[in-house]
Parts: structure tokens; C-alpha cells; sequence
């Protein structure tokens, strides 16, 4: 890897104010350019807004005003959010930077006297929340895919960039650089979508229609189509052509998006760049969709959440790590205050906040604060420190592969080993038989644990990780790069500093109580025994599609099955005297993916396959339409 670094974000449009799908990409950046300077590198994070097009100019009618005024509002709440959310980006973009502006100009007119843009007549079906043309083979039912809107029919006359052009060179490089889009589910769908001829894309809209945009420099009765426009921002924000920025960070450039823009960044940016004869970024990494209490965020059903309400209500270190603790990079997740209360309440109160205030509290008792000289290791500190290095070694490869819930979770590894280690060597009881070198090697290296936990934290609860090392006496920021693939563990203990007892890292919270809604007329349904949706919640489902099946020898009723379900996996399921092995092969299934292991016929099953029972048969649990293996079931 190179020794810079350089993440964006998509630049959100300003057709709605932040909410907590915004702030999760902004916060995955932030993580991700905390951490990268930790290891070591000239880092560069860059956001802002996407302010011109269709959207906007409706979005301004309807608030009264024009639309410069409006995106001036829009793009300042964006700017202000980040700071309250401890995001400090290199640098926030507006597509109404004439800095912006001049650089999609000289683009466009590089690839128009190349011949990749002509002018045309194009009739199409139009979806003004996607502000592009949806083909017959994206719609459905006649609608927009993503927005489920009704489309128009559109016909005028406009330019079009010969993106089908770079359709055969783009799959070329998608496939002999898997680093391209991740993860897989999302680089197969780039794929897939290539499978079909890739049209032309329209690149202008008509001041007739639209004025409100980036007049073209050769043709100014049109403005840029808002794509074009606002893809450019990655390079433009970095002085492109010439810019230091440029050549410095553009080769290590890492886009950072949702799964509904895959097209633009993974198809179009792509092709643009080629086109333009400018390097490909790097990779484009996409996430998937916080849904609320098991919806979708929509305003209509008013479950939108805004960042800053959750952070005021709940603290912002405790928000930052619920949403990079709860969510698995690539796949959807669910936000509720139960959960997020939950882990706060378990994961910062009692583990992380309990280890540090106990460790305070004895070493206050037994040294006067401030930490010992440690004796020699014994056993159970050679493990602790053999843990912190294991821990160390896979927290930095996890942060690499984008799986932020496994760095967390080596964290809390290590957080629950100390406190172990505490509970097992029992200062108190070392202090009663006055046993007081090795007193002070159990408290030291409690403390050197601290010191390693504050430091892996920084790029996730960066108010807590300087709170940590402000209470132990180190005043600096982490300056120790995580770039060493070992760690000195002895050298992280913090002997001779006096460290401050205070307040709770994380007081224990409870959800804000809200009044109950009595539906009185709605009708019971009886049911059998109840399950609390707590715990139900504990069973993650997920679609699997079966890759092979086999019978078990010795076994009638048993078939062994390879299942796809984000990964490959053995399932054994009690399915064989209804279904034949050879039809069940491409079948897509409800899979039960966090299940104990058991060995079955001697056959280790790693799952359960979901079935109904109809009569005496049993039939296969499955979807409605077509999913992507791996996907979560809510």
C-alpha cells in the first residue's frame, strides 16, 4: 500500500437536510482517515454537497426561494453537521465552486474533441428523482426501481457521451482488479449489469427545460446532465490537472458510497475517466441501508433520523460506535434506541467504562495513582500481552478490509481479556497479603491494556481515546503507528504517570420514554407462546442459494448442501425425501447463519435451511423476486 491516503464521500444532494444515512458515510471516512494517519500516511478526506439538477430547482419552489439561496442553506447545515459529529474533512466541495465549475468544462471539452460526445435525439422513460433515463430492462412495473415512482416518457434532442465505447475495457478492469468495487456482491452487480449493452449516456439537459446547471462549453443552449457534473468533484477538489493534490493523493483515491449509486460510480465515473484519459481511483467501497425499526427510512413514514438529535440525546462517542459497531460493511442494518441503548449499556458502560474506573479506583488505593515499575511477567502477562499483540495484528487488518465491526470486536476481546485477567489475579487480595511487586505488576499491566484500547478507539471515539491517555498522564495524541505488524506491549504501560480519577467514562443511559399507542379497535390475533423481539433479533437470517447437494450415506432423510450465503457454507438439512439433490441446485433459501455448529451423520452443519411445513410436506422457505446471497432477511 502506498503511503497516502485519500477517501470521499459522495457529495450529498441538497435536496434534504443530514440524516443518519449521511452521517454513517461521513463517519466510515472519518474512521477511515483517523486510521490511516495512525498508520502512518499523508491522508486527505473530502465531502460537500451536489447542488445542481432537477431535484434542486423543485426542492427550491417548493421551499419559495431561488435556487442559489436554497443550496446555500442546504450545503451549510452539511458543513456545520460534521464538526458536531468530530468529522474535520481536508476539504468540503460545492458543484458551485467556480473552481468545480472550470475543471467539468475542461473536461467536457477534452472529451468532445476526442468524438466521445455527439449530438443526438434520444426518447426514453425519465425518472426525476434519479434525474436519468431508466431503461426497459431496470423498470418495473413501469417504474423507477429505486424510487417506485411512475417514469415520463422524455424525447428531445441532447448530447450523448460514447460510454458504450469503454463497455468491454471497464469489464476487463472490474476483473483483474477485484480491489475494484467491493465487496463482491457488489462487484458481481457491476458485472452484471455490464452483461447487457451498455448505452450511451446523456450528458445535457436543455435550458428550455433545466437552467439550473454547468452551461456546456460548446453548446451553451444545455447544461451538464447532474452526473457528469458532480462525479467530477473527486478530482476537481484535488486541483486537477495540476494540482499537488493531485498527484499526490489521486493514485491511493478510495470512494466511499451507498448501494443506490453504484451505477453512476461503479458504470459512468469509470468510462468519464477513461474517456478523459485520466488513471482510474483505486476502489469504491459500498454500504448498505440503515433501516429504522425494520423500515426503510422515508419521510413519509416519518422515521427519519437526524444525527444530531441522536448525538444530543446519547453522547457522540457512544453514536459513532453503535453505527460502525452494529452495522456489517456492505450489508444493511436496522437502527433502533433499544439496540443503541443496549450498547452502550453493555459495551461502553460495563466493559470499557468498568475496566478503566475499577483499574483507577485500585491503583488510587494501592499507589497513590500513579502506576508502578512492573516486576517480571509471569504467565498471565505474557498472555495478556501475546492477546494485545493478536488483537493489534487483526484490528489492523480488519480496518483494511472495511469490516469495522470485527476491528471493534478484537477490541472488545482484548477489553474483556483485561478484565478477566483483573478479576483472576485479584489485586485486593494481593494488597491484603502485602504482596506488592507483583501488586504492581497487575496494575501496570491493566494499564498498559488501557493505553493499547485507547489507541485502537481513537479512530472511532476520538473524545473517549483522548480522555483515556488525558486521565493516564499523556497529554500527546496517539503518535505511535499501527503500521508495525507486532507490538511492544511493555512499552505501552504508562509507568510514572499519575492517572486522575473522574466521572464515568460511560454513565449507564435509558431510552427516552415516549407514550404507547393504543390501537383500541384492532382486532387480537390469538397466538401460541411469545418470544420478545429482543430475542428474536438474536437469529440472523440471511438468503443462502444453493451451489450443491448431495445425499448423506446411511442418512435418508439427509441431504448435505454447500450454501452461498455471503460465503460459502455446509448446511445439513432433513430434506430428502422431499426434494431431489439435483433441484435444489440454484434454489435461493432462508438460512439461519448464527447457529452453534453441530456435527450431523458426521457431517459438520453450519446453519439451518428454513422450511414451512404444508400437510406432510415440506417446502422450501424462500423470496419473493430475486436476492443476493448474503442478504439480510428482516
Amino acid at each position: 500500500m502506498t503511503n497516502t491516503f485519500y477517501i470521499t464521500t459522495p457529495i450529498y444532494y441538497v435536496n434534504a437536510e443530514p440524516h443518519l444515512g449521511h452521517a454513517y458515510t461521513t463517519i466510515v471516512a472519518d474512521v477511515l482517515y483517523r486510521f490511516h494517519q495512525l498508520m502512518g500516511r499523508d491522508s486527505f478526506m473530502l465531502t460537500g454537497t451536489d447542488e445542481h439538477g432537477d431535484k434542486i430547482v423543485r426542492a427550491a419552489e417548493k421551499a419559495g426561494v431561488d435556487p442559489k439561496t436554497y443550496v446555500d442553506r442546504i450545503s451549510a447545515e452539511f458543513r456545520d453537521t460534521w464538526p458536531q459529529l468530530g468529522i474535520f474533512p481536508s476539504k468540503f466541495i460545492r458543484t458551485t465552486d467556480s473552481e468545480h465549475i472550470a475543471v467539468v468544462q475542461s473536461i467536457l471539452q477534452k472529451v468532445y474533441e476526442k468524438g466521445d460526445i455527439y449530438f443526438g435525439e434520444y426518447g426514453g422513460m425519465y425518472c426525476f428523482g434519479c434525474e436519468r433515463f431508466i431503461t426497459e430492462h431496470e423498470a418495473v412495473d413501469g417504474n423507477c426501481p429505486i424510487h417506485q415512482a411512475p417514469l415520463e416518457y422524455i424525447a428531445e434532442q441532447n448530447y450523448f457521451f460514447r460510454m458504450s465505447k469503454y463497455q468491454d475495457w471497464l469489464v476487463e478492469h472490474i476483473r483483474q482488479h477485484p480491489e475494484f468495487i467491493q465487496p463482491e456482491r457488489y462487484r458481481n452487480e457491476a458485472l452484471s449489469m455490464l452483461r447487457e449493452p451498455l448505452e450511451d449516456l446523456c450528458i445535457s439537459r436543455p435550458k428550455s427545460r433545466l437552467d439550473w446547471g454547468i452551461p456546456l462549453p460548446f453548446d451553451d443552449r444545455y447544461v451538464t446532465y447532474v452526473w457528469f457534473d458532480a462525479l467530477i468533484n473527486y478530482i476537481s477538489a484535488l486541483g486537477y490537472p495540476d494540482g499537488k493534490d493531485f498527484k499526490k493523493f489521486w493514485p491511493s483515491s478510495h470512494h466511499l458510497i451507498a448501494k443506490d449509486i453504484l451505477k453512476p460510480h461503479g458504470i459512468y465515473w469509470p468510462c468519464m475517466l477513461k474517456s478523459a484519459e485520466i488513471p482510474p481511483y483505486k476502489s469504491l467501497s459500498v454500504h448498505g441501508y440503515w433501516n429504522v425499526d425494520e423500515s426503510k427510512m422515508s419521510k413519509s413514514l416519518g422515521n427519519v433520523r437526524r444525527p444530531l438529535e441522536l448525538k444530543d440525546v446519547y453522547g457522540l462517542d457512544a453514536f459513532r460506535y453503535f453505527l460502525m459497531r452494529e452495522m456489517v460493511f456492505g450489508l444493511d442494518a436496522n437502527f433502533n434506541e433499544e439496540a443503541l441503548v443496549q450498547r452502550i449499556n453493555a459495551d461502553l458502560a460495563n466493559d470499557l467504562g468498568n475496566l478503566f474506573s475499577r483499574t483507577a479506583g485500585m491503583l488510587d488505593k494501592y499507589f497513590q495513582g500513579v502506576v508502578p515499575e512492573p516486576g517480571e511477567f509471569g504467565p498471565a502477562e505474557i498472555e495478556l500481552s501475546r492477546e494485545a499483540e493478536r488483537v493489534h495484528i487483526e484490528y489492523v487488518r480488519s480496518m483494511e478490509e472495511f469490516a469495522f465491526h470485527k476491528a471493534l470486536g478484537s477490541v472488545w476481546e482484548l477489553i474483556n481479556h483485561a478484565n478477566r485477567y483483573i478479576d483472576r489475579e485479584a489485586p485486593w487480595v494481593l494488597f491484603k497479603e502485602n504482596r506488592m511487586e507483583r501488586l504492581a505488576t497487575v496494575m501496570a499491566s491493566g494499564f498498559g491494556v488501557i493505553h493499547v484500547v485507547a489507541g485502537l478507539l481513537e479512530p472511532f471515539v476520538p473524545d473517549t481515546s483522548e480522555e483515556m491517555r488525558l486521565r493516564m498522564g499523556i497529554e500527546d495524541k496517539p503518535t505511535r503507528s499501527l503500521e508495525a505488524a507486532g507490538l511492544d506491549f511493555a512499552s505501552m504501560i504508562p509507568v510514572g504517570k499519575e492517572v486522575r480519577k473522574s466521572h464515568a467514562l460511560f454513565p449507564r443511559v435509558e431510552k427516552p420514554k415516549t407514550e404507547a399507542r393504543v390501537e383500541k379497535d384492532k382486532p387480537q390475533v390469538p397466538s401460541g407462546p411469545t418470544v420478545s423481539l429482543k430475542e428474536f433479533r438474536k437469529a440472523d437470517l440471511r438468503v443462502g442459494q444453493i451451489l450443491k447437494a448431495e445425499r448423506i450415506k446411511g442418512a435418508d432423510r439427509l441431504l448435505k448442501l454447500i450454501v452461498d450465503a455471503g460465503g460459502e457454507r455446509t448446511v445439513v438439512s432433513g430434506i430428502a425425501e422431499h426434494y431431489a439433490p439435483e433441484a435444489l441446485v440454484g434454489k435461493q433459501v432462508i438460512l439461519v447463519v448464527n447457529l452453534e455448529p453441530a456435527t450431523i451423520c458426521g457431517v459438520q452443519s453450519q446453519g439451518m435451511i428454513l422450511t414451512c411445513e404444508h400437510g406432510k410436506t415440506l417446502l422450501l422457505t424462500t423470496v419473493d423476486g430475486e436476492a443476493s446471497p448474503g442478504d439480510a432477511v428482516l
